[in-house]
């Protein structure tokens, strides 16, 4: 069991305590400053497995996610309307001060997604795209040019600022579009699309993503490519983490862990094409899961600033009842 004394988490909990105290987590001087300690701090590859936090630090990190993604929607509608001032907001992109760190993830994901689709998807849905939708905009700028993507955020003034970064835009505007509900509410809609985005911050912690995931798992079209967002080592005090075993209904493909400045890892699945048999749930009443091999759980990890231009994999066999 890990617990404060271990200095990294000691360090954690201090700066949790500072940013906890804070009257607002908008940007400001004090923001900026303990976010940027936080994520120097959680950076660096380290061996600690936040599943074996004792239930005092596990509380602490849940609820420093939360503020970790409050204070993330604070500095991304700042910048959105800093962006949406200028008459031509997607020229000025790099003002955001990590938007390199979106380039590189974009570039990661692109590359990852080519080795398991055999053609280019004409349709990509993003689930949590924010007032500031990088992600997206970065694919279809320069990865994904022909393909439209359908954007989705519950906060209408998200929304409203992204749209505004587009708009202006002679190609974006017609192929990004922006819907505002609960993706726990869209159903049958979720056939049409190729690929699905999840974002890191869709679902506070393991149990409020796995229901999405399962909801993606039920609505999703067979064969269609989920792609998410976790976390691994230290930088899961900033991320929720997905497994790979949580995935009930895909297959996972490959899972990624950046060793760089990008702090997400990258989890790539497959929605099965048959449906999954009952016998499993009858055995384990775990309901459509699918018993994964050990090495689902194996780790990788991933530099995109190094020279390796082929992109390993970890590739999970379906057992079959």
């Amino acid at each position: 069991m890990v617990c404060q004394k271990e200095p990294l988490v000691q360090k954690v909990c201090d700066l949790y305590e500072q940013i906890s105290s804070l009257e607002s987590l908008k940007p400001s001087k004090d923001v900026d400053m303990l976010f940027t300690q936080l994520v120097l701090t959680c950076i660096p590859p380290n061996p600690i497995d936040v599943n074996k936090l004792c239930k005092k630090i596990q509380e602490m990190r849940s609820k420093l996610i939360r503020l970790c993604g409050e204070a993330e929607g604070h500095l991304e509608s700042h910048f959105s309307a800093i962006l949406g001032s200028y008459e031509n907001p997607l020229d000025h992109l790099n003002v955001f001060p990590y938007y390199s760190n979106y380039l590189k993830l974009s570039h990661l994901e692109f590359n990852i997604l080519k080795q398991h689709c055999t053609n280019v998807p004409s349709k990509v849905a993003f689930v949590g795209s924010g007032p500031l939708p990088l992600s997206s905009i970065v694919l279809a700028c320069n990865h994904l040019t022909a393909t439209s993507f359908h954007n989705y955020d519950v906060d209408p003034s998200a929304n409203s600022k992204a749209l505004q970064l587009v708009t202006s835009h002679p190609d974006l505007s017609s192929r990004m579009f922006f819907h505002t509900t609960d993706i726990m509410d869209v159903t049958s809609e979720l056939q049409e699309f190729d690929v699905v985005f999840l974002a890191a911050l869709v679902g506070m912690d393991k149990e409020e993503k796995v229901k999405v995931i399962d909801h993606l798992a039920k609505q999703m079209a067979p064969g269609a490519i989920l792609m998410l967002r976790s976390a691994h080592g230290a930088r899961a005090f900033l991320y929720p983490v997905i497994d790979p075993c949580d995935l009930r209904g895909f297959e996972v493909l490959s899972v990624f862990h950046p060793s760089d400045e990008v702090i997400n890892s990258v989890v790539i699945a497959r929605k099965y094409s048959m449906p999954i048999n009952s016998i499993d749930h009858q055995q384990t009443g775990l309901g459509s899961m699918i018993v994964l091999p050990n090495k689902c759980c194996e780790i990788l990890s991933f530099n995109p600033l190094s020279h390796v231009t082929m992109v390993e994999e970890l590739a999970v066999e379906e057992q079959h009842s």
